[in-house]
C-alpha cells in the first residue's frame, strides 16, 4: 500500500511529515489500517520487530492530536524505553505536537502534564498519576501500550492489567492500541481490549534458524 493512498484519511501536516520519510506502508501497517486505525478503532497488533509497529502508533497518535481530539499517552515497560521514544517522536513531531516524558517521581501529580499533547510514561508512573487524580486523565483518546505481552510477565505484568482495566473503565471511547513482537494469548487478549488482532510475520531481514557446531552452521 502507498502512503498517498491513505493520504485523504489523515491530516495534511501528519501526510507531509510522513512524505519525506517513506513512500510504502509494511504489511502490519497496511493490515492495521484496514482494520480501522484510522477510524479510532481498538488493535491489538502482534509481530515481529522492525515490522513497523511503532508507525501504527504514531499515526493513530498524531491524528487524534492534529485533529483536536485529545490526548495520547504512550506506555512503555522501561525508562531507556521511554527516553528513545521521546527522542524519536520529538525529532519528528515537535512542530505538530507538545511532547513530553513523564518516568520520574511517582508520588506525584505532575500537573504541568496539562499543557502536553502526547505524553511517554512508564505503566508504573501512570499508575502512580491515576491514583493522584491527574485531572487530564479524562481527555486522553487514545492509549498506546508498547510491549503488552508483559501483561504475562509476573513482577510487571500484575501492574500493567489493573491500569488497563482502570484506564478501559475511565475511558470508554478512547481508542486503545496494543504492541506485540510475541504474545501466546493474541486471540483472547485482543478480545479482553475488545480490539481487532492485527497479525503479520513480515520482517525487514529474514531469520534463518540452523545449528552451529565446530565452526560450521547447519541451516534447517
Amino acid at each position: 500500500m502507498e502512503l498517498k493512498s491513505i493520504k485523504k484519511d489523515m491530516p495534511k501536516e501528519l501526510y507531509e511529515i510522513l512524505d519525506k520519510e517513506i513512500t510504502k506502508l509494511r504489511p502490519a501497517q497496511e493490515k492495521s489500517i484496514k482494520k480501522g486505525l484510522l477510524e479510532g478503532k481498538n488493535l491489538l497488533v502482534c509481530t515481529p520487530t522492525a515490522s513497523g509497529k511503532t508507525l501504527i502508533a504514531e499515526l493513530a497518535a498524531l491524528k487524534s492530536i492534529i485533529e483536536n481530539r485529545g490526548k495520547v499517552i504512550y506506555i512503555v515497560p522501561l525508562k531507556a524505553l521511554a527516553s528513545e521514544k521521546y527522542r524519536d517522536f520529538k525529532r519528528k513531531y515537535d512542530k505538530v505536537a507538545k511532547i513530553t516524558l513523564s518516568i520520574g517521581d511517582i508520588d506525584s501529580a505532575d500537573p504541568y502534564l496539562t499543557e502536553y499533547d502526547l505524553i511517554i510514561v512508564t505503566a508504573e508512573k501512570m499508575d502512580s498519576l491515576l491514583r493522584h487524580s491527574a485531572p487530564w486523565v479524562s481527555n486522553i483518546k487514545t492509549v498506546i501500550v508498547d510491549e503488552i505481552h508483559l501483561l504475562n510477565d509476573n513482577e510487571r505484568g500484575p501492574t500493567l492489567e489493573i491500569l488497563l482495566t482502570i484506564l478501559k473503565k475511565l475511558l470508554k471511547n478512547a481508542q486503545f492500541i496494543g504492541l506485540s513482537a510475541t504474545i501466546g494469548n493474541a486471540e483472547e487478549l485482543a478480545e479482553w481490549l475488545n480490539a481487532e488482532l492485527v497479525v503479520d510475520q513480515w520482517r525487514p531481514v529474514k531469520l534463518h534458524k540452523g545449528i552451529y557446531l565446530d565452526g560450521k552452521i547447519e541451516f534447517y
